[in-house]
């Protein structure tokens, strides 16, 4: 066990935890942050982005040892009252059907919106790449995406 220092969601945390434990398991089991979903646990489809200083990142895959001392953000810390643009325009779009990988898609988004206000189709398409959906709602991910991007 080592002890790690990190800011999660704006909060400094402390944490004694194996130096190869995930950043996932950390967030959702010792800190009961469950917005983050577990699915394939290789970094393939996405369903576990956060933000690492900004850049979103598969916490499945990714060390504690990685991130100390660096600032994470999910979904749960991505607004206060689920109020962000992106929150109210997929609610607005309906693109949630089953729901398990809406948190990894509005934080890959986020990080989209975050480094451009109003990117083009096709540069919404490429950013969104490698985040699955497994009920196929791309159509309404990429309609709430541009929507969001008018509000921001």
């Amino acid at each position: 066990m080592a002890t790690y220092t990190l800011t999660i969601n704006g909060e400094k945390k402390t944490l004694n935890v194996e130096p190869d434990t995930a950043l996932l398991w950390v967030l959702r089991e010792h800190l009961g942050l469950t917005g983050t979903k577990y699915s394939c646990g290789k970094s393939y489809c996405g369903a576990c982005t956060v933000h690492l200083d900004g850049q979103p990142i598969r916490a499945c895959v990714m060390p504690i040892s990685a991130v100390e001392k660096r600032s994470i953000t999910t979904i749960e810390g991505l607004s206060a009252n689920a109020d962000h643009p992106l929150q109210k325009a997929w609610l607005e779009e309906q693109v949630a059907q089953c729901g398990y990988c809406q948190s990894g898609q509005i934080m890959q988004a986020a990080a989209l919106l975050n480094e451009k206000k109003k990117p083009s189709r096709e540069e919404i398409i490429s950013h969104m790449n490698g985040v699955l959906c497994r009920c196929g709602t791309y159509m309404r991910i990429l309609k709430a995406i541009e929507k969001a991007a008018k509000e921001i």
